[in-house]
């Protein structure tokens, strides 16, 4: 009884898929006009009524026909009603309304408070005495040290590598099992401005920790969507030795101008343009983006670029007044995601 319940099951199978394969290729039959190659127009399927459920059809061949059908259905709507606006648009000329703006999670926030006003006394007097003074005033110049946590692993000494030629005047210095605090006072006494490090979690970089000297404040960021050069496809030939620009979008708020400082404080004053060469953090909904192009003029309208990599997310955790200390550091603004979830807009850069 098995063997036949088997078999006329197996028959079953193969007749749904005799029956399928026949509509689909009396749908591929029909011309573009509506007619089959006999020259009779084939009755047009209905349209699926408003409670139709395909959910409901038991056989799964038949579902999914019926599902693309929906799906193809749908499409020809969608574009249809494209058309016809288009056409509307271009028969009404300049008398045509305005496109609407689509929303996105960016335009449909509320304005925040704590948004800096160029302009604002308060504001610039902070800038004109903080610890970054000294560098906008053109009295020191970038050395940064780069240097990673304890047994690095390919990866992350890669991207320490590739970081050291996008940032001048880097050195890269393997940990060595020292503590940070040890690594500090040898950093301020050789004169280093900056400390960068790459902590990683398997394999993979998942921290860094911005600490400016000798007096700093601190930042730590986690690190994601880390991307070498060899990994980016169509990138450029490896960068020159010039100087880059740099390019920090979006940092508009107090905590926003801090971070967006610490950041411009890594490059020298004076960016070589001959190189072409461009480092931007961008900042989108409190994630900040890094990425390093090379770019061309092609005339006067259009320009080419060329991303030349690494590239990589940064997502700010903490800001630390002074510099590194896990214990008794005095925290200037830390992340916090359930206030985040209720009141997000007070604290995005």
């Amino acid at each position: 009884m098995a063997k036949a319940g088997d078999k006329s099951g197996g028959s079953g199978k193969k007749g749904l898929k005799r029956k399928a394969a026949t509509e689909e290729a009396q749908e591929a039959a029909v011309g573009e006009d509506g007619t089959t190659e006999s020259g009779v127009q084939p009755p047009k399927t209905a349209a699926f009524p408003p409670g139709f459920s395909i959910s409901e059809i038991k056989n799964k061949q038949r579902r999914h026909l019926m599902f693309t059908r929906w799906k193809q259905q749908q499409r020809k709507e969608k574009l249809a009603a494209k058309k016809k606006l288009k056409k509307e648009r271009e028969a009404l000329g300049d008398k045509a309304p305005p496109k609407p703006v689509p929303k996105t999670i960016d335009n449909q926030r509320v304005y925040d408070e704590t948004i800096v006003d160029p302009n604002d006394e308060e504001v610039a007097y902070d800038e004109a005495t903080d610890e970054f003074a000294s560098y906008f005033n053109r009295q020191t110049s970038p050395k940064i040290l780069i240097t990673t946590s304890d047994r690095p692993h390919g990866r992350t000494v890669r991207l320490c590598e590739q970081l050291c030629t996008v940032i001048p005047n880097s050195h890269v210095y393997y940990r060595r099992g020292l503590a940070l605090k040890k690594i500090i006072p040898q950093c301020i006494s050789r004169d280093f401005t900056d400390l960068i490090v790459i902590n990683e979690d398997r394999k993979i970089p998942n921290g860094l920790i911005l600490s400016h000297l000798p007096s700093g404040p601190t930042a730590h960021f986690k690190m994601s969507s880390v991307r070498l050069r060899k990994e980016i496809k169509r990138r450029g030939k490896d960068p020159t030795e010039h100087i880059p620009e740099i390019i920090l979008n979006n940092f508009t708020t107090r905590l926003g101008h801090s971070i967006g400082r610490m950041f411009a404080s890594l490059f020298p004053h004076n960016p070589q343009f001959i190189g072409r060469q461009v480092a931007t953090f961008h900042n989108q909904r409190d994630y900040i983006f890094f990425r390093f192009h090379r770019y061309i003029f092609k005339s006067e309208k259009k320009v080419g670029i060329q991303e030349l990599g690494p590239r990589f997310t940064l997502k700010l955790r903490s800001l630390q007044k002074g510099t590194f200390d896990s214990k008794y550091g005095e925290y200037e603004w830390v992340h916090k995601p359930r206030e985040m979830d209720t009141s997000r807009r007070k604290f995005h850069l």
